[in-house]
């Protein structure tokens, strides 16, 4: 046979796909004029891109060599905002795809001067104005008009990369002129299941936090007029369904089932119920250190829609009366709310673990306050007919109760407030978060007070977590004590509401026992109630400031307390010295003692226990600041995971 006279190429070890080869070209930074060609935009947005491969080339370029190169990037970007409002497809979802992560890695490089290095590298300064005006003016019409829920979504990416990535700059403020909010709750209005309403919410919430402590921000002057209860209703069920994804990666990490609870109904309570094992089937115990790191990750970027939520609570009561009385998800049994305070729960369970954590759980129990200080939404929250069954964390001791049948919704907000102090007490405490946690206690107990509601409480579980609370305090007093300038607005409502307690408890609490109970610890505790006063003196309110009360000179809580103690104290030593008790007196000895001697206890005056001062907005501004920094970061991450798994 003769030989053929053709040659055969050896094969090559690796095909490189035709748009990874124009991204190349486009980049090589050569002389030819590549973003200058239509036939190159042509079949660049044609083909379907590769966003893992256009991200290492994208990430493999510096700021400095971006500028060099800033008539292609800037063609690339002209080009893609025209294809996305030519709305050719597929060129037009192609040029979303391709804009979410161009926009996503060049706005996360560190520039020497960001704004005016990213306006370069984007559009340049003469074509700024003309560029952005196009693209925010494309996207909102994706979002309002395309009849594609999967261009939609795209669009909205694009909108995330844009704003998590320019936070800082001004470039955001092509979207606050051309308002999204319209077409973001048309978009939520169209929606089928809950799950999509987050990403458009999300951006929402990062759109309405944008500057609104430097001028009127015109997404949150929206929120404040939004009267629409049914596409409230759809955003409260999106927001639960994300609350309840972040929950369950907690879970996933460590199962906590309570006792009551079992895997199988624990798994179909939060829709996971084919997993469940079979019977007889044991768990493998986690290990310890995976456990760890685990938790140090948590919670996931999902929680960055908190931001959105806290501002919605803050602006609109209609929300807010929708939020804590929306009906369970039909597919899950779990209501909005409720998904809410048991994502809350585990997040301030674990808050030490970072100041991330710490962060969110702060947002949490701000949104908590807010409610909270409303009368009408306080009333829904005790009701004892309007009941509530929350999954609280109970992964590390102590636990909280096992409480799995539906129960009065204020039940469990006080049940995650007493876990947050037991479980984040460190030597160098959190104050930020434990003025948080101890306020809303005080507002709780305010309420019961003023409304005279009788409630159903493990009440000696909140004595014994305030008391030991006053206990390490006390114990720990001087690092405490140079630590935070704020520790005045952490100890004044502490001991108001331990006074307040003690002073006006058969108010609230369910009967005499209870009341009871309550003597019995802080007898116990007599000996701290010194040493605290002694310890925290000049962080306690001066004579003459209690003298200058409106109603007239009054005592201080402390003091009210060290009485009360000493009361008892004197009783119990009396009936000693006439011999009837033994040296070691029972509980049951001590109460009898309590009760016979309410009628001797004479309680000084007071004036404002109760008492505590509205929430104001510009109170919390550092803090809000930096966890919508950190929302911004969570986007960011959002973005990256989703694009990785398309």
């Amino acid at each position: 046979m003769e030989e053929s006279p053709l040659t055969q190429d050896a094969r090559p070890t690796s095909f490189q796909p035709k748009i990874d080869h124009l991204y190349e070209d486009l980049f090589k930074q050569d002389d030819e004029d590549y973003a200058d060609s239509d036939g190159f935009w042509g079949e660049f947005f044609l083909l379907k891109p590769d966003k893992s491969a256009l991200e290492r080339r994208l990430e493999a370029i510096t700021t400095d060599d971006l500028l060099h190169t800033q008539h292609e990037t800037q063609q690339l970007f002209m080009r893609a905002v025209y294809q996305v409002k030519a709305g050719k497809g597929p060129s037009d979802e192609h040029a979303l795809d391709t804009l979410t992560v161009f926009l996503g890695v060049i706005l996360a490089k560190r520039y020497t001067n960001p704004s005016a290095d990213i306006i370069t590298v984007l559009a340049g300064l003469d074509e700024v104005d003309a560029v952005f005006f196009e693209f925010a003016n494309a996207i909102e019409g994706i979002v309002r008009t395309s009849g594609s829920l999967e261009v939609r979504n795209k669009a909205i990416d694009v909108a995330l990369s844009l704003t998590s990535g320019a936070y800082q700059t001004s470039l955001i403020s092509y979207f606050t002129h051309r308002d999204l909010f319209p077409a973001l709750m048309k978009f939520i209005q169209d929606s089928e299941i809950p799950e999509q309403v987050f990403k458009p919410y999300l951006l929402l919430g990062l759109l309405a936090n944008y500057n609104k402590f430097e001028f009127r921000n015109p997404y949150r002057l929206r929120l404040e007029d939004f009267v629409n209860e049914g596409i409230i209703q759809k955003i409260i069920r999106g927001l639960g369904s994300a609350c309840s994804q972040s929950r369950d990666s907690y879970i996933a990490i460590q199962e906590d089932i309570a006792e009551g609870w079992t895997l199988s109904n624990t798994l179909a309570y939060i829709s996971l119920g084919l997993l469940a094992p079979a019977k007889g089937a044991k768990p493998t115990p986690p290990n310890a250190d995976d456990v760890k790191e685990g938790f140090a990750v948590l919670p996931n970027p999902n929680a960055a829609v908190l931001l959105g939520v806290y501002d919605f609570t803050n602006a609109n009561k209609i929300f807010c009366s929708n939020f804590v009385s929306c009906p369970p998800d039909p597919r899950t049994g779990e209501a909005p709310f409720s998904a809410f305070l048991s994502f809350t729960s585990y997040t301030l369970h674990h808050g030490y673990r970072s100041s991330r954590t710490t962060l969110y759980g702060l947002l949490n129990l701000l949104i908590l306050r807010i409610i909270v200080e409303d009368l009408v939404l306080c009333k829904i929250l005790c009701d004892p007919e309007v009941l509530l069954a929350v999954r609280l964390c109970r992964q590390r001791q102590p636990f909280l109760p096992a409480t799995p049948k539906p129960r009065p919704t204020i039940t469990s907000i006080l049940d995650i407030l007493v876990d947050t102090i037991n479980h984040n007490l460190r030597r160098h405490l959190d104050i930020p978060l434990y003025i948080s946690t101890i306020g809303l206690i005080h507002r709780i107990l305010s309420y019961l007070t003023f409304s005279r509601t009788r409630l159903t409480y493990h009440w000696s579980l909140l004595w014994q977590t305030l008391l030991s609370f006053l206990r390490f305090m006390t114990t720990y007093a001087p690092s405490l004590t140079v630590q935070d300038p704020d520790l005045p607005l952490l100890i004044k409502p502490f001991l108001a509401t331990l006074a307040l307690a003690v002073t006006s408890g058969e108010s609230f609490l369910p009967d005499p026992a209870a009341y009871d109970d309550l003597f019995y610890k802080l007898v116990e505790a007599g000996d701290y109630l010194n040493r605290f006063k002694k310890a925290f003196q000049a962080h306690l309110p001066s004579p003459e400031a209690l003298n200058a009360s409106p109603n007239g000179p009054t005592t201080a809580p402390i003091d009210i307390l060290i009485q009360v103690a000493a009361h008892y104290h004197d009783l119990v030593e009396a009936e000693k010295g006439k011999g009837r008790m033994s040296s070691n007196l029972s509980p049951r000895e001590v109460s009898k003692v309590i009760r016979q001697g309410y009628e001797t206890l004479s309680l000084p005056a007071m004036d404002g226990l109760d008492r505590w001062d509205r929430f104001r907005e510009g109170d919390e501004r550092g803090m809000l600041k930096r966890v919508a920094r950190v929302a911004v970061e969570d986007t960011k991450r959002l973005l990256r995971a989703s694009g990785r798994r398309r």
